[in-house]
Formats: structure tokens, sequence, C-alpha cells
């Protein structure tokens, strides 16, 4: 336990952990595919993970933009520490800041699987909707690897026989196949996985604790052996940055064995602006003014758009260049498929906490 060093005229000097606030401390660079030099060891800052004593998890959707109507969402903050992430903003509300603060002090909702349980049991959900995990921060992010939040939940999933999808960016998804293929195979899940970039140093820097472009290639194919239907998600789409990959990332993903693609254009709300600008003007100067430009090109002019409609794809000759080619190298690569067809019948309100189903 930690000492205050000022304790004279005190009772004690020590300094525990409040059990109702901080979880844990975690030094967690053992996720990373490489070795961390003494001079970034120095340098890091380790994750400190508080209890989210949420009473809800189920959130409606309504943006026209996005393709699920409810999700679920295990943690606030993430780890992965990307420079663009549009959620970085949320952390504002719970009085931090959207910069180190939104990737080294995560919210962790411990509690997930048990209120999940709850509401699967509410006579007001019917099973007919598909719950799509995350929505906002990764469901697999490293410190998923000790909490197993989201295991937690599939469970429950599984359980209802719930319809259900995860979107993630890291390849600790592989760990779950044993929940998730014979889910799967009876049509009640499927998998998103992104990849922003195929090559490995741009991904340590603009990404810098996901699994490497070639880990979430090898976790396409686990998913795919397994049965698994797999959609790649080219997100975030960086104009002028990573859009010349865009047939690559197509091409590697179809032979990895995904059926199906999508892509959303870089969104950059509030502070994230700041953010992913301060980023490249530390780790590509040079591409500064030309990634800014193509940006400001697909956006009115401006950084970034909340209109709906626009905000996901972008206006303007140079998104409406970006669409035609996700529209052409999908179809060249077999990545027009489309996905199964979730079968939300099979929906049965779990056991709830009481030893007891619905009973009615």
């Amino acid at each position: 336990m930690d000492q205050h060093p000022r304790t004279i005229g005190r009772g004690t000097g020590a300094v525990p952990t409040n059990r109702f606030e901080r979880l844990s401390v975690v030094d967690d660079w053992e996720h990373l595919e490489h070795d961390v030099d003494e001079a970034l060891a120095d340098r890091r800052v380790k994750t400190e993970v508080y209890i989210d004593a949420t009473k809800s998890l189920i959130v409606a959707n309504e943006s026209p933009d996005i393709p699920f109507s409810y999700s679920i969402n295990p943690y606030r903050g993430c780890e992965h520490g990307c420079s663009y992430c549009y959620a970085r903003p949320y952390h504002e509300y719970l009085g931090m800041n959207a910069g180190i603060d939104f990737e080294t002090k995560i919210l962790a909702k411990t509690n997930a699987a048990a209120i999940l349980r709850d509401e699967l049991n509410k006579p007001s959900w019917t099973g007919e909707h598909v719950l799509a995990m995350s929505g906002v921060t990764d469901c697999y992010q490293p410190i998923e690897r000790s909490l197993r939040i989201t295991r937690q939940l599939i469970e429950v999933l599984a359980e209802a026989q719930q319809a259900f999808g995860t979107i993630t960016k890291n390849t600790l998804m592989t760990r779950d196949i044993d929940l998730l293929a014979p889910l799967a195979a009876r049509n009640l899940y499927q998998a998103n996985i992104s990849i922003t970039t195929l090559d490995a140093a741009l991904a340590r820097e603009l990404e810098p604790r996901t699994s490497p472009p070639a880990k979430r290639l090898d976790a396409i194919r686990q998913f795919a052996a397994a049965g698994i239907p797999v959609r790649v998600m080219v997100a975030p789409i960086i104009p002028g940055l990573n859009d010349i990959e865009i047939p690559a990332i197509l091409q590697a993903a179809a032979e990895a064995g995904a059926r199906a693609a999508s892509y959303v254009l870089l969104r950059l709300p509030f502070a994230v602006k700041d953010i992913f600008l301060g980023w490249l003007a530390e780790h590509r100067p040079a591409a500064l003014s030309r990634v800014e430009g193509h940006i400001r090109a697909t956006r009115g002019g401006e950084l970034w758009s909340p209109k709906f409609g626009e905000r996901m794809r972008g206006t303007g000759e140079y998104a409406a260049q970006i669409k035609q080619t996700l529209a052409v190298f999908t179809k060249k690569y077999g990545l027009d498929r489309g996905m199964p067809v979730y079968d939300t019948t099979q929906f049965r309100p779990p056991v709830n906490r009481k030893g007891q189903g619905r009973l009615f």
C-alpha cells in the first residue's frame, strides 16, 4: 500500500484504493506484438480501471446513419488510444479529458452481465432487435483479457439465444470462438473487424494498443474457418492518408475469409479535431496540410459534420471517389455477397438473478 510522505499530525499515511471508485491500475503492455524499448517504457502511463456502477446497459440508437437499433458497451474509455477516435469526447461528460484520460482511465461495467440478464427479462424486450457490441468503445480492448466482461455478456446472450454482433479491432475476439461459433451456426452472431491500414508501422503510431494488421487478418481466418461470418470494416478512411490502401485492405480481407465490407469516413467531433491534427503534426508532418485539405474537401470546408446522412460518408467529389473505390473493389474481391440474415425468432428470456424465467 502506498504511503503519503506528509503524515505528521495524521492518524495514517496509507493511501488505500477507494473500493467504490478505482478497481485497479494495470500495466498491460504484454498485449503488444513488439518489445517496448526503455525510452518508451519510461514514458508509459499505466491504465487506471474504475468500477462503473451502471444501472442500465441496453441503449437505443436513433441515428439513421448506424445500422443497428440497440447496443451494449462493457467499457467507457478505450485503451487502444486511437488518435482519431470519435468516442473521445464522451469522457468529458465524466469530468475527464478526451485525451490521455480517455485511454488511461477506463470505466468497467463489472455488473454488466447481471444487468443484461434483467433487461432481457423485461416484458418490453422481445428479442426482435439485433444487439451491437460495442457501439462506442471496443468491447475487446486489452483490459477485457483480465476482466472478461464481454465474455460474461456473450454467455448471457447465448443463454437467451439473442441475436447480436461484435465490432472490434482486437484479436482478443478469437478467445471466444468456442461461444461464438455455435451461435453463428444458428444465425445468431456475426463479427465485424476494423482494419485501418496494412502498414504495421503506421498502425503502431495511429492505433498504438490495437492488434497489428497481420493479426487482425489472422483473426478473420480463424473466424471464417470456424464458420463465423465476418465483415471487414475499412474504418476510418482518412482522406490523404490511408484511402490509397482501400483496394489492398479489401483484397487481404477477402483472401482471409471475410464475406462483406463496409467503411466509415474519418469523424473529428469536438476535441478530436485538435488531437488528430496534433498526431499528424508529430508523426506525419509532411502530410499534415494535404490530409487536412482532403478532410475539409469531404466536409464542406470544415473538419467534421454532425449532419445525419453526411457524418459517416462525407460530401463532395473526393468523398464520392472514396465511395466508388469501395464499391468497385468490394465487387472485385467478392465482398458484395452480404451477411446472413439474423434469426431473431429463437429468443427466450434467460433465467433471472432469482433463478426464474419470465412468467409470461
